[in-house]
């Protein structure tokens, strides 16, 4: 799931943002409203968290404006702002959700999981399966048999990507473009060591292999 904070105090920023690739989200952050604008519209985000005490401008208003430009995603508010006049306007001016500061991290995590189950287009899986692995997209948590994966945020949207594409094979490329963003020169080796990584947790303990290696080819999860 890809996450778009905009924030501008830091230290809340730094937070949230470790907060949240921790919990299995891919984040990017935006300090003002005018880097949100263009980060939102360059890119396709999964749900927006947005501070409505801007430097540059009021949240409210970058709000506004996104959804003029065509950005639908769900809009969590933060803000300090307690007042019932004061959230009934976030809501009623395109905010999804309105968390009030200080806030729980607890909180805030259930509040995302909500707003995304809420806004999943009828008949979306929100789990993904694989013979006996399982993986709960809300909740970034994988299983095996039953028993709890524990997986790095990053090894997660790995997993993820492999399962969605279950049955057919993806190439080093493909897995660059998709989970890391193109971010790193093709000629790394980080694909290869992710997937060693993954594959002893899902395939270890004399578990039936499902990643499968195609060599100069690419990778491929199946049950058999």
């Amino acid at each position: 799931m890809r996450l778009l904070l905009v924030e501008d105090e830091h230290d809340i920023q730094s937070f949230l943002k470790q907060a949240l690739a921790e919990a299995g989200y891919q984040v990017d952050v935006a300090p003002d409203g005018k880097a949100a604008e263009t980060l939102a519209t360059s890119a396709t985000y999964d749900i927006l968290i947005v501070d409505l005490g801007l430097p540059d401008q009021d949240g409210i208003s970058l709000i506004l404006r996104l959804r003029e430009l065509g950005v639908n995603a769900p809009v969590l508010i933060l803000s300090a702002r307690r007042s019932v006049d004061d959230r009934v306007r976030g809501l009623e001016q395109g905010g999804d959700d309105y968390l009030t500061k200080p806030f729980a991290l607890a909180e805030l995590l259930a509040r995302l999981r909500n707003l995304l189950k809420r806004n999943s287009p009828a008949g979306e899986a929100t789990r993904l399966r694989v013979h006996d692995l399982e993986l709960d997209l809300l909740r970034r948590e994988a299983t095996r048999s039953g028993q709890p994966l524990q997986l790095t945020p990053q090894e997660f949207v790995l997993l993820e990507y492999l399962c969605r594409n279950a049955g057919r094979v993806v190439t080093r490329s493909m897995i660059l473009d998709k989970v890391w963003g193109m971010r790193i020169q093709p000629d790394t080796n980080v694909v290869d060591v992710h997937i060693y990584r993954l594959r002893g947790k899902v395939d270890g303990n004399g578990q039936q292999p499902l990643i499968r290696t195609l060599r100069g080819v690419g990778y491929v999860i199946k049950e058999r």
